[in-house]
């Protein structure tokens, strides 16, 4: 996916409400994970995202800040973000635990 032409998202979007359930994108542009949820508020907040498992089942939370992430939206509105991580580098993370 050409991720060029998208939208970012700026500051005041970047709110759980619109985060949770997006698709995140690593380095290769494979599909990593998506984010389950946001921890903490501001800009020192993380994206926990499940990587890896199928269908919902295996996935392994993991925490990142949200500033290693870029968030847009594609030409159908859809918020997805982009990540200099890989799906290994997300692996080998510590799971993050509620």
């Amino acid at each position: 996916m050409d991720h060029t032409n998208h939208v970012r998202l700026n500051p005041a979007e970047l709110t759980p409400a619109v985060l949770e359930g997006a698709t995140i994108y690593g380095a290769d542009d494979h599909k990593v994970g998506k984010v389950d949820h946001i921890h903490g508020t501001g800009p020192g907040s993380s994206a926990v995202i499940d990587v890896g498992g199928f269908l919902g089942m295996g996935a392994k939370p993991v925490a990142v800040p949200l500033t290693d992430l870029q968030f847009m939206r594609d030409e159908d509105g859809d918020v997805h973000a982009v990540t200099a991580w890989t799906k290994d580098q997300l692996k080998e993370m510590p799971e993050h635990h509620h």
